[in-house]
């Protein structure tokens, strides 16, 4: 029996718009969004921020200099917080639904920057009584050790938790942990896998 739900944050709850981010940062660098996605891709700048191994202030300079950005620090966190468009993927009203019921969890590779920018925008985040994110538990999906940090964090077993995430390896990594897991594709689809389980 499901006694709780983990959900993903980015790509299940907020979309990602990667591609806007890149021309926004262009937009105060001298680089095209694709030298700034391969800059990006060939640093280890944005793991060590998603492990919580790099403070705001050292991530910011290191990023700025690696981007060869213009920008306050205003300036950067709205450019590198432009990834997520205003819209939710899942409407309010079934995560008010499901809380109704179960204790929510939010199990995200993410980083500090991001994670305030999304919690003071999003107001969907309230619905949920755990935050278990990458930066604080010093580990990402599909590491063993992020999701074990959300079971102790739901409180029961692993086979009592429903867990949905819109990457592949991610719901492999959970499932291998004794989660069930379920590939996001839709708000649809995850409605009839709640349903499926008796959740809905």
């Amino acid at each position: 029996m499901i006694r709780a739900l983990i959900f993903d944050l980015g790509g299940v709850i907020v979309p990602l718009d990667f591609p806007n981010g890149f021309r926004e940062i262009s937009a105060h660098s001298p680089h095209a969004p694709e030298e700034i996605q391969r800059r990006l891709a060939s640093s280890d700048l944005y793991l060590r921020a998603e492990t919580g191994r790099v403070g705001r202030s050292d991530f910011i300079r290191q990023m700025s200099e690696l981007l060869d950005l213009s920008a306050d620090e205003a300036t950067f966190q709205r450019i590198w917080c432009s990834i997520f468009p205003p819209r939710t993927l899942i409407e309010d009203e079934l995560f008010e639904q499901l809380h109704r019921g179960y204790p929510m969890l939010l199990l995200s590779n993410t980083n500090l920057i991001h994670f305030e920018m999304v919690r003071d925008t999003y107001p969907i985040l309230r619905h949920f009584d755990h935050f278990v994110l990458s930066y604080e538990v010093g580990h990402m999906k599909p590491g063993p050790e992020i999701y074990r940090a959300a079971v102790r964090a739901a409180g029961c077993r692993p086979e009592e938790c429903f867990f949905t995430d819109d990457t592949a390896v991610n719901v492999e990594g959970a499932r291998k942990e004794g989660l069930d897991a379920v590939q996001f594709l839709s708000a649809g689809r995850l409605r009839a896998d709640l349903a499926a389980r008796g959740i809905l």
